[in-house]
């Protein structure tokens, strides 16, 4: 199964990786080359993820790592990530729902 990043997950990585980067270069590389390895692990175990409740459609999904929450949709020939979201943040507040909402 292929993996896709959407726009947002893209966008979520480089801020994970510029926020770490102000004070631990090393350990901005290193924590979004973890992030990369568990997400790529989702093409052997795509239902690893719990069924994500405040999106009502069984094809979305999340997997905690972390502090992250990695918000993902399997559709039948890939698994696109929809966004990478710190547990800081409140989740209301991700442009995700923006997004998911005009569907």
């Amino acid at each position: 199964m292929k993996i896709i990043y959407s726009k947002l997950a893209v966008f979520d990585l480089k801020s994970i990786y510029d926020f770490i980067r102000k004070d631990l270069f090393p350990y901005a590389v290193k924590e979004v080359k973890s992030i990369r390895t568990v997400i790529n692990a989702l093409k052997s175990q795509p239902n690893i993820g719990k069924f994500f409740e405040i999106q009502n459609k069984e094809t979305i999904r999340e997997l905690v790592y972390k502090h992250y929450r990695i918000i993902y949709e399997i559709t039948s020939d890939k698994i696109e990530i929809l966004s990478i979201h710190h547990s800081a943040r409140l989740l209301e507040n991700d442009s995700l729902f923006n997004d998911l909402d005009a569907e």
